[in-house]
């Protein structure tokens, strides 16, 4: 039992490594915010451990862009910016984690071997994790971004956002689909 979740430990440890590293791999948006990998690994540990796993993982990458300084934030008071940091990092890569609630269905399509209800699964469950986080993402913009909002602050922030987390999910979506159907064993820890 221990050596489980000393294992469990370890993945997450890893896992949440190379989330913060694939957003390095990432285009630029030319308004802010950027299209990257950084959410694979995240809905990885979500499919393959569960959704506790998948938060703690999120919320791994979300630290380690925090203590890195990788982070933007809003020209604001000290408790503001914590605030905001909280929300956008620790609270916006954890709720990705949320991917894993699709994981049974998942693993019963795998266990069929349905390529059509794997492929709907996974990107149900991206799907899932990235409108959380592009949720949460708005409502920073609106409470600490505001401040830059031409005219109707909500729609700015919807807008703003949405420009780089639409792509984001379908890159995340195809890229884990293509992971998913062709290595189903990532997801099968029983099995390694």
């Amino acid at each position: 039992m221990r050596n489980l979740r000393v294992l469990l430990m370890v993945e997450i440890a890893i896992f949440g490594a190379l989330g913060f590293v694939l957003d390095f791999i990432a285009f630029r948006m030319p308004q802010g915010g950027s299209v990257s990998l950084v959410m694979i690994p995240i809905v990885l540990m979500a499919f393959r451990r569960g959704i506790l796993a998948g938060i703690a993982t999120g919320f791994l990458v979300g630290l380690l862009q925090i203590v890195t300084g990788f982070i933007s934030v809003a020209p604001l008071s000290f408790g503001f910016v914590v605030m905001q940091v909280f929300l956008d990092y620790l609270v916006a890569y954890s709720v990705v984690g949320l991917a894993g609630i699709v994981r049974g269905q998942y693993l019963q399509a795998v266990r069929t071997k349905q390529t059509g209800q794997i492929i709907l699964m996974v990107a149900l469950g991206v799907l899932i994790g990235s409108f959380l986080r592009y949720v949460t993402h708005v409502i920073t913009g609106i409470l600490f971004f505001g401040m830059f909002a031409e005219g109707n602050v909500f729609i700015y922030s919807a807008l703003y956002n949405a420009t780089y987390m639409i792509p984001v999910a379908i890159v995340a979506a195809i890229v884990c689909s293509l992971l998913f159907v062709t290595a189903p064993r990532l997801t099968q820890p029983e099995s390694q």
